[in-house]
């Protein structure tokens, strides 16, 4: 067997798959070159990607007998799925596996805006003590509004609820009866109750045609002017030109954002010119310890399925048009 890594992996999975005598190409920057990356797939039986590599259906007509895909982590908008599942390739994701670090950086970016340690801490270095100025707030009393209320937003609701935050939630696939909502106490309301009501909106959902652009100039005149935007899920469901102009004017507090619609930005974007917005690489779902659990987990799934059996990490369904 043949296997393609064309993005960062931990060693964990790497050594796992190794260990079947197999063939393992590791080349994280592979994805940046179109042309190798055909070359390499050409051959592949199964390959394991990030988000970065475009998984199209042009790709895929270079080769004829590919497997299975392993998605280390579980956003799939740069896979085409209709297209695997014509030619019968299975598609496994990294299910849960990174979902407790990013609701830890949820929770985090909420102290992030709340309690300024670090701009604190910098101003005794250059010789303040300033107590006013950096009294912060207290996260207590405080309404969190999530927009998807699946797993990940099942375990920022359950620590969030912990620090005695009121925790409100919109999801069109949440019925009324299920966990996050009869054990959580997450409410379910409107996406409009979300919007209007929160102090601090974080977003759980997938990029697609209904979501793209789902946070926009409307969206964010509708917030409350202290509230701050979480976007740990995809880059283009915020309106990150709306979010610019929604920030620059005072329309909204602030913003942590730690995915974007070009990663990396480039240097001009205006969104890193903005003190009270903070950008990350990325980085919500990657700790150490996640990280070990998702590269074992796809690893482990891609060898079920080249050894003929079931993957319960499987998202995609076999047969042409389906």
């Amino acid at each position: 067997m043949r296997i393609v890594i064309t993005e960062l992996n931990w060693p964990s999975g790497i050594e796992l798959l190794k260990s079947k005598g197999w063939d393992v190409i590791y080349d994280p920057d592979l994805w940046k070159d179109r042309n190798r990356l055909r070359e390499q797939l050409a051959s592949a039986d199964a390959v394991i990607v990030r988000n970065q590599t475009k998984i199209d259906a042009e790709l895929l007509n270079w080769n004829h007998h590919l497997k299975v895909i392993g998605r280390l982590g579980v956003g799939l908008d740069n896979i085409d799925l209709q297209a695997t599942a014509d030619k019968n390739i299975q598609v496994i994701v990294g299910k849960n596996a990174n979902a407790t670090s990013v609701a830890e950086y949820v929770i985090s970016s909420m102290f992030a805006f709340s309690r300024l340690l670090k701009e604190a801490a910098e101003s005794v270095r250059s010789g303040e003590w300033n107590r006013k100025k950096y009294s912060g707030a207290e996260l207590s009393g405080k309404t969190l509004g999530l927009i998807g209320v699946g797993e990940i937003g099942h375990r920022v609701a359950v620590r969030a609820r912990i620090l005695g935050i009121k925790v409100i939630g919109y999801d069109p696939f949440v019925a009324p009866y299920d966990y996050p909502v009869m054990e959580t106490g997450i409410e379910l309301v409107s996406c409009e109750r979300v919007i209007a009501e929160s102090d601090f909106i974080s977003l759980h959902v997938p990029l697609t045609a209904q979501t793209r652009n789902l946070l926009n100039l409307v969206a964010f005149s509708r917030m409350k002017k202290s509230a701050v935007v979480i976007n740990s899920a995809r880059g283009g469901v915020v309106n990150e030109a709306d979010l610019n102009e929604a920030l620059q004017s005072g329309m909204i507090a602030g913003a942590v954002l730690d995915v974007l619609e070009q990663e990396p930005p480039p240097l001009d974007h205006p969104l890193l010119l903005r003190d009270n917005c903070l950008i990350t690489p990325h980085i919500a779902g990657l700790t150490e310890e996640s990280q070990d659990r998702t590269a074992e987990l796809v690893s482990a799934e891609v060898i079920n399925v080249l050894e003929g059996r079931s993957s319960l990490c499987r998202v995609n369904v076999k047969g042409p048009g389906k």
